[in-house]
């Protein structure tokens, strides 16, 4: 336990150096990592989305590739394609940039609902299918995607089933006036991020993933999760609930957290800590426009936290 710890605060104080201000939006995106997860950064441009991501792949000794999403994106531009080889008489397949251990998916909500879902299988499995044939993906395999609010220009909303393939959705919103001016500071010699070494290596990454999923969980916290879960199903606000995936996905999202707080068991505020991040974008919230729906989602998360039993 003490040389996890001693990981995962080398981990997290790396990408604090670049990312001044925002240790919870930090402390979720290593809980992803750790719990073998992917991760959707949703805010305005230019509040640090991108260097999020990337300050959490250089923090990772592995593979790392970044993807701009665009509307004339294709599938094959994610997954690869096939070429004809004359001198051999034969196809080979060429991979595409989703062989990596962190892929990040930079603005993927710019391209079409087709090209989003070439991520559908990767996230899910950590395999992919091309003419017939499947290909597994490195391990560890790790999306940490941006996406700008559904209102601004260019933008297509991501499909129900794309969203439920992300463990945690986190803002990471404006900084304050003290924590700008420390930015200015630190950009003056140019981007800290691109001066980030790796903290821990791909083989030190899978134990921390294996010692997340051996953290213990009493079933009274798995009660009180699937209460929460089972409520968003027939709550009069919501036309669609959290899926069975979503419920697998807070389990291992609260084993995560419990690793990097120190414990090797999960307590119910592990629970209402990630309801929303883990929640809120599973849920589908009746008569309301795209624009309006995250906000009004996080609320009635917030209500059903509220008047949902906390176990003793």
């Amino acid at each position: 336990m003490a040389e996890d710890q001693s990981l995962i605060q080398g981990l997290e104080r790396n990408i604090t150096s670049a990312i001044l201000g925002k240790p919870e939006t930090v402390r979720l995106a290593v809980v992803a990592l750790l719990a073998q997860g992917h991760l959707l950064v949703e805010d305005a441009p230019g509040v640090g989305k991108t260097s999020l991501a990337k300050a959490l792949a250089r923090s990772v000794d592995c593979e790392f590739k970044r993807l701009q999403f665009t509307p004339d994106m294709l599938p094959s531009d994610i997954l690869g394609s096939s070429v004809f080889l004359p001198t051999l008489g034969e196809f080979e397949f060429r991979r595409g940039p989703i062989f990596t251990n962190v892929l990040l998916a930079d603005e993927i909500n710019r391209t079409t609902p087709r090209t989003q879902s070439a991520l559908l299988e990767a996230m899910s499995e950590g395999q992919v299918s091309v003419e017939g044939k499947t290909h597994p993906l490195p391990d560890p395999f790790f999306v940490l995607a941006t996406q700008n609010p559904y209102e601004f220009e260019g933008t297509y909303p991501l499909p129900e089933n794309q969203l439920d393939r992300f463990m945690l959705c986190v803002e990471i919103g404006y900084p304050t006036r003290e924590v700008e001016r420390n930015v200015l500071t630190n950009h003056r010699d140019g981007e800290p991020v691109d001066k980030l070494k790796p903290a821990i290596t791909a083989d030190q990454l899978r134990q921390l993933q294996r010692s997340a999923r051996a953290i213990r969980v009493d079933e009274s916290i798995n009660d009180y999760m699937l209460d929460i879960i089972h409520t968003t199903r027939a709550h009069e606000q919501l036309q669609l609930g959290v899926s069975t995936r979503g419920a697998i996905t807070m389990y291992r999202a609260a084993q995560a957290l419990a690793l990097v707080e120190g414990r090797n068991y999960v307590i119910p505020d592990d629970v209402k800590r990630l309801a929303v991040p883990v929640l809120a974008h599973r849920v589908v919230v009746k008569g309301v426009l795209h624009e309006g729906r995250r906000d009004r989602a996080r609320m009635v998360i917030n209500q059903i936290l509220s008047k949902t039993k906390v176990p003793s």
